[in-house]
């Protein structure tokens, strides 16, 4: 008879995943830093990126997988990379983050539209909470002028959504996706810097510690720690992110967040964080959860 024995969890994982989110959540503020386009922000810091982890799969021999899950993985990566940049510069780095975080909510709509998988009625609760904070950012994006920043952030929770729903697909593998995600639009968006006049040194120390740290430092971590922790542990360390990010931009850049967009990111992130630990201790599982 075999014994079951479940794996002891370990603290250093656990801070390799909380450490991972504190690297994601300087992204708002790099941004913000940068005087460049959004297009050239984000070819840079990619290719960057692409760079560090290339070296992560060398040292550990990690092979890169080439199927169509991590194809459309890898295209998810570059819209939601290249969304969130544009949406930064549009919008406050608390509007960005948080309607990006809204991004299970399209995980549950595109499994009822493409498998069939019909949601329970947590996940329709979930989504109508999330829905109600969404909307008290677009009312207050109308009158701020936010409003197109706020759709394109949006948008980049939908590409987030493929990115969680590739993760699980046939063949997948999620630092391949990640790998020549970031690849791609580096060499296709980095030449767009050329065209950029401001290269001082607090820039491209800002353009590298995106790529170093909020890119590829933060995906490792996460992809090393993600393994050894339980699931409602990893929901909570990564749900720290949409509020550290625009804490970081409001102390360092001094960018303050509306009382209305306040609510509706207090809405939706404890929202999306009360519906992760549902699943996480059992509940029934809509799409694969795990950050890629």
């Amino acid at each position: 008879m075999t014994e079951n024995r479940q794996t002891p969890i370990n603290w250093k994982y656990t801070l390799c995943v909380f450490l991972a989110s504190v690297c994601f959540s300087t992204g708002g503020l790099f941004i913000k830093l940068v005087p460049w386009s959004p297009l050239a922000i984000n070819g840079a810091r990619n290719l960057i990126g692409s760079g560090v982890i290339g070296v992560f799969l060398l040292v550990t021999r990690h092979r890169i997988v080439f199927s169509r899950s991590v194809l459309v993985g890898a295209l998810s990566m570059i819209g939601v990379t290249t969304l969130f940049a544009v949406a930064n510069k549009l919008t406050t780095a608390a509007n960005t983050i948080v309607l990006q975080f809204t991004a299970p909510v399209f995980v549950i709509l595109f499994m009822a539209l493409f498998y069939g998988q019909k949601p329970g009625k947590i996940d329709v609760a979930a989504c109508c909470a999330v829905l109600l904070g969404v909307v008290l950012f677009f009312v207050d994006g109308i009158r701020a002028g936010n409003l197109i920043g706020n759709l394109i952030a949006v948008l980049s929770g939908v590409c987030y959504a493929g990115v969680f729903m590739m993760n699980t697909g046939k063949n997948a593998d999620a630092i391949s996706s990640c790998f020549l995600g970031q690849l791609a639009a580096g060499v296709i968006l980095t030449p767009l810097c050329f065209r950029e006049t401001v290269f001082s040194a607090p820039v491209l120390l800002s353009v590298a510690a995106l790529g170093i740290v909020q890119v590829g430092g933060a995906y490792i971590l996460f992809s090393v720690g993600i393994r050894r922790i339980p699931a409602v542990t990893a929901s909570l360390l990564t749900g720290l992110e949409p509020i550290m990010n625009p804490l970081w931009v409001a102390v360092f850049y001094h960018e303050t967040v509306s009382p209305l967009s306040f609510a509706g990111a207090v809405i939706v992130v404890v929202s999306i964080l009360a519906y992760n630990i549902w699943l996480a201790r059992g509940g029934k599982q809509t799409a694969d959860a795990s950050r890629t």
